[in-house]
């Protein structure tokens, strides 16, 4: 099996290294609900809905399960 016959550089070394990095493309596409970005597969920040369910409640910027059970124990 061959051998290197000198030391590569650290130059050399870190030009090779860097050539395959690359940063992950961002997989955005479209609320359905408001039309603005998002992230896929998140909840959207602008309305706070996932899959047509209210996940996070953005005016108080808590989870929507947070407020459902508040406002149930505000009533009794």
């Amino acid at each position: 099996m061959p051998l290197p016959k000198r030391k590569h550089s650290h130059a050399r070394t870190s030009r090779r290294r860097s050539s395959n990095f690359k940063l992950p493309r961002l997989n955005v596409g479209v609320c359905p609900r408001c039309h603005e970005p998002k992230l896929s597969h998140a909840v959207c920040p602008i309305c706070g809905f996932y899959r047509n369910r209210m996940i996070v409640d953005v005016r108080r910027r808590e989870p929507a399960e947070a407020v459902e059970s508040s406002e149930e124990t505000e009533g009794e």
